[in-house]
């Protein structure tokens, strides 16, 4: 570990020997004197971690000395010593941002020790800060969130990445369980925004007599039982973003809040009257399409275009192919790593059990069905047994209606030509069938 770095500026030989004698008494520290402000600045490259200056010095004032140490590191807490006892001095320095000031008596040495124990500490806390933020952009980093190789993912990718330049409003679209706010969390922990808050808003978890206050907040007093003021989640969301998580599930009567709060760029708090200004960004995402229900008047249309902005619409697993593998063995991975259970195998009978599923909950029904093999599976090996599917929803509706197998069987290769663009070759190769089935099927008018 590297010594913390330590300047003394002092004019008085003897004191400042001192000084240095009783700070140097910690092992960790490294002292280095200077009896003018000239010497001190020829240094500065050395880069100090502290420095305690004289006030009065034989060449410069320590104000004065203070602004040009301030113009060469903007970081480097400074504490000044002086024999002056003089409040309005001490007052202006530590008004221009001097960490600490010390007047010249007895006390010193053990006041000086203290103060740069607590400085070393704040400066150490900082750090760790600035690293889990650092941590927490790697962590949300496009390629490590949303897994996949597919074409589909990756022009996801470059939206996204067009996301995080400007403040633009972006609207995220998908199928439940796709990684709507996983997405939005990428988005703002690699803008400029990312050291500042996310805040997260289920709009159909909230009960909706709750969600005004909810959202903007309230006064103490506006209603039984607001013992205190509270802020609301807009107003949490200052400075950063603000996801607002199934958007069409707002009536009708709070969406024309959130509109106005939205064109006025302010919230009132319920039971207030004063306008909070809000610097925000606004991220919303729903599993529903927003033009359908403007045009069925379940959503306002001046709302839908204010929040549209930047739209991402996420594929459903289903649709990115291998992807769905990729997945499957990251989830496999990162169970085996949380139970200690060492490295888990999948095999290729399991695989192809996956690959012709439909997962209607997507990827988080994917997660489960993994998590649920790695438990069942014996010598960490995942079989085709080991995988179970408990959908409580089918995007092939066909299967459950009352038809005759000739007819259940032209619907499912009508599915799957139509998702395979016509392609009978690979239609007949997910479907282990011949193609020459298929075409002859076209041919007597059986398929459309």
């Amino acid at each position: 570990m590297d010594a913390y770095n330590i300047f003394i500026v002092e004019d008085d030989t003897w004191y400042g020997e001192i000084l240095q004698y009783h700070i140097s008494l910690n092992p960790d520290y490294k002292v280095t004197r200077f009896e003018t402000a000239k010497d001190c600045l020829n240094k500065m490259y050395l880069q100090p971690d502290l420095i305690t200056i004289d006030f009065s010095l034989p060449d410069m004032m320590g104000d004065k000395l203070y602004q040009k140490i301030r113009e060469i590191n903007s970081q480097v807490p400074v504490i000044v010593i002086s024999s002056q006892e003089n409040i309005t001095v001490a007052v202006n320095l530590l008004k221009m941002g001097v960490t600490d000031y010390l007047v010249k008596d007895e006390a010193t040495k053990d006041l000086l020790w203290n103060s740069i124990i607590r400085i070393k500490e704040n400066q150490s806390l900082k750090k760790e800060v600035e690293q889990l933020r650092e941590e927490l952009g790697q962590k949300f980093s496009f390629e490590k969130t949303l897994i996949g190789q597919s074409d589909a993912l990756k022009k996801i990718f470059g939206v996204m990445e067009k996301a995080t330049k400007t403040n633009i409003n972006v609207s995220i679209s998908g199928e439940t369980g796709t990684g709507k706010e996983v997405v939005a969390k990428a988005i703002h922990y690699n803008s400029e925004r990312g050291k500042k808050p996310f805040v997260p808003v289920n709009m159909a978890a909230i009960p909706s007599e709750l969600m005004e206050s909810e959202l903007f907040g309230y006064e103490k007093g506006a209603f039984t039982g607001a013992a205190a003021r509270k802020a609301g989640k807009f107003e949490e969301a200052i400075g950063g973003t603000i996801f607002l998580d199934e958007i069409a599930e707002l009536n009708l009567n709070l969406q024309s809040k959130i509109l106005r709060v939205l064109q006025e760029r302010e919230v009132v708090r319920v039971g207030g009257n004063e306008k909070i200004k809000l610097d925000i960004r606004l991220i919303v995402a729903t599993h529903k399409n927003l033009a359908e229900e403007v045009k069925k008047s379940n959503f306002r249309e001046d709302l839908y275009y204010r929040i549209m902005g930047l739209p991402i619409e996420l594929p459903p697993l289903r649709d990115r192919g291998s992807d769905m593998l990729i997945l499957a063995r990251h989830f496999a991975d990162d169970f085996a790593k949380q139970n200690k259970l060492g490295t888990i195998i999948i095999t290729q009978d399991a695989k192809d059990k996956l690959l012709r599923y439909q997962y209607p909950g997507n990827i988080r029904e994917l997660k489960a069905i993994i998590d649920l093999a790695a438990v069942m599976c014996d010598d960490n090996t995942i079989t085709a047994d080991d995988i179970t599917f408990n959908s409580i929803k089918r995007d092939d509706s066909f299967i459950i209606e009352q038809k005759t197998l000739k007819q259940h069987t032209c619907d499912i290769i009508n599915y799957y030509l139509k998702k395979n663009n016509k392609d009978v070759i690979a239609t007949a190769n997910m479907l282990d069938i011949r193609k020459s089935t298929i075409y002859k099927m076209m041919q007597l008018g059986e398929l459309e």
